[in-house]
């Protein structure tokens, strides 16, 4: 896989969590993107303030300057920052077009620069993957708690339990194509 590939693997990847997350988002009632299930515990809306801060401080100046910046507030993002939905998903629209705008502006020889983060080097590669292991972490975390507060009324995000033969018939029914993981399962949920 050359740096572009790569690239474009990578920002598809994104978007299908972000898809997720808004997927999870659009089964719930307002009251349930707030729900804890004890002082301890994170809601969906901590959630996705920990990873709208994460994301800004991450990719905003992403080649230029560390990914920790020094505005980020990051304690304060297990609080409830959000008075509600409207507000909470705004939030979430301008972590993601932080992180994804700044994906499409990289060329494949930026694969290779330095960029720190808390002061430890990483290749923009290594970069790309950290947050590829720790944004998906969090969206299944808002997935499993989506799916619990819904109960029997949660609509699957991937493969219906009882589903997947019918998936893979349909699938090796097909002949062999190079496509992109992801495709099949967002053409799925349109």
């Amino acid at each position: 896989m050359d740096g572009s590939e790569f690239l474009q693997s990578a920002i598809k990847q994104f978007e299908y969590y972000k898809q997720l997350g808004d997927r999870a988002f659009a089964q719930l009632g307002d009251e349930l993107l707030f729900r804890r299930f004890d002082e301890e515990a994170n809601s969906i809306a901590i959630l996705v303030g920990h990873l709208v801060g994460n994301m800004l401080s991450r990719w905003t100046d992403f080649l230029e300057s560390d990914g920790e910046k020094p505005w980020r507030q990051r304690d304060q993002e297990f609080e409830h920052l959000y008075r509600d939905r409207a507000e909470m998903l705004q939030s979430w629209e301008t972590g993601w077009n932080c992180l994804l705008s700044t994906l499409r502006s990289l060329k494949p020889e930026d694969l290779e620069r330095i960029v720190p983060i808390r002061n430890q080097g990483h290749s923009v590669l290594e970069a790309i993957q950290r947050q590829l292991a720790h944004y998906p972490y969090h969206v299944g975390q808002i997935v499993l708690l989506g799916r619990m507060f819904a109960g029997p009324d949660w609509a699957s995000l991937s493969i219906p339990k009882g589903r997947s033969e019918a998936f893979n018939a349909d699938h090796f029914a097909k002949p062999l194509r190079r496509e992109h993981f992801t495709d099949a399962l967002i053409r799925k949920s349109e």
